[in-house]
């Protein structure tokens, strides 16, 4: 049974059991994608049906990561399908598990409000934003937010992070940004955020 019932896995050179990060954000942009796309109808149209059969799915989704196997995750098996070309990043899975639960507490929360009991309160559209926030930063920047909670409640640090975040260094040339760059992006984020705007508010 321990070889389905385990949470990481066992690779040479790494003295903590370790994850792909690869998959791990190949399938939170899925998620998010699926996230975005039937919650963005529900908010338009008032019709939970289609967030309903997501969180069904997420719920599952998580479970299956945090209490059986994350290799056996639906999201984790089309990531790594993705991926699976790609060399390999492990990071810890100790705070990954960490991580994922709080995505399972937070399925639980909709699962109840929106599948069971049909609740209407804002509430529940602030838990869809953090969903969305948490997955999004993961696949889009690889900031596992959840995972730098960890260090909080933990002793023991969290170590082998995406992008070696867990160890201090000093950034290299290539990872600075200068003050042209700094303006050039708050210009386009604000021309960008603007239209968006005007646009939603006339429609």
């Amino acid at each position: 049974m321990k070889q389905y019932f385990h949470f990481g896995e066992v690779v040479a050179g790494y003295d903590v059991r370790v994850l792909n990060e690869r998959e791990a954000r190949a399938a939170a942009g899925l998620l998010f994608v699926c996230a975005f796309m039937s919650f963005l109808y529900a908010y338009r149209t008032m019709d939970f049906r289609y967030t309903s059969i997501f969180i069904i799915f997420f719920l599952v989704d998580f479970f299956i990561r945090v209490l059986v196997n994350p290799k056996y995750a639906p999201s984790l098996i089309v990531g790594r399908f993705f991926v699976s070309h790609q060399k390999p990043e492990y990071v810890g899975a100790a705070q990954k598990r960490f991580a994922w639960s709080i995505g399972l507490i937070l399925a639980i929360v909709m699962f109840r409000w929106v599948v069971l009991l049909e609740v209407m309160t804002p509430l529940k559209i602030y838990v869809c934003l953090a969903c969305l926030i948490l997955l999004f930063s993961e696949a889009a920047f690889g900031i596992c937010i959840g995972c730098s909670i960890y260090n909080l409640f933990n002793r023991t640090k969290a170590s082998h992070c995406p992008g070696g975040v867990c160890e201090i260094r000093v950034k290299e040339p290539i990872q600075t940004i200068n003050w042209v760059q700094a303006i050039i992006a708050v210009v386009a984020l604000g021309v960008a955020g603007t239209a968006l705007y005007n646009n939603w508010i006339q429609t």
